[in-house]
């Protein structure tokens, strides 16, 4: 699955416009939400309302419903604070206070993205009927279900690699018992023993 449809997952409707999180954007940009949120908070005229907008109570609850969030809201863990929506023209703006080439071609990628859902969006016949919409969201569970596996699957490292890493831990770790370097010689006067 290539970035384009990883970055279509994250993109929702909220409030009638498509949007995508601020900690799906820090992923996305392999910053933390809290930089991500500290730039656009130093730069806050470039978000006006509708290119930036932070989710009610509600909204945040309806989304965990769904099961875009792991934890709730607390102070013991999970997010802390209402989480942010970037419309895409909010996220185009980012471009513009992110410039690591990370963020630069994720910027990129995620514009496709949001043209890729519109063009979707507008390839769809205006009438569906109650089985097209049910097949619609049995396609749409399964589309999910393999995202979710393949990110899993990204996020383990592979035996093979546990293996080599643990020979060269063991390799290094016999280098420093083994290899000792030579026993220096004292300069300065010293007494032998047998006149002691």
């Amino acid at each position: 699955m290539n970035d384009i449809q990883i970055i279509q997952q994250k993109i929702h409707e909220i409030r009638e416009q498509r949007v995508i999180l601020d900690h799906d954007l820090a992923e996305l940009y392999q910053v933390t939400t809290g930089n991500l949120n500290k730039a656009v908070k130093r730069n806050i005229r470039r978000f006006p309302s509708d290119f930036m907008f932070q989710l009610t109570r509600d909204e945040f609850d309806s989304l965990k419903q769904n099961l875009i969030f792991q934890f709730g809201s607390s102070r013991w863990g999970g997010t802390r604070k209402l989480p942010y929506a970037f419309t895409e023209q909010g996220v185009a703006m980012l471009s513009g206070i992110l410039n690591s080439s990370i963020a630069i071609d994720m910027n990129i990628a995620i514009m496709r993205a949001f043209v890729a859902i519109r063009r979707m969006a507008s390839s769809l016949p205006p009438t569906k009927t109650v089985s097209d919409l049910a097949q619609l969201r049995q396609d749409f569970e399964d589309l999910k279900l393999d995202i979710e596996d393949i990110l899993a699957n990204q996020n383990d490292i592979n035996e093979d690699t546990r293996t080599q890493l643990e020979l060269i831990n063991q390799s290094l770790a016999a280098l420093q018992t083994t290899h000792r370097p030579p026993r220096r010689p004292i300069i300065g006067f010293s007494i032998p023993k047998d006149n002691k």
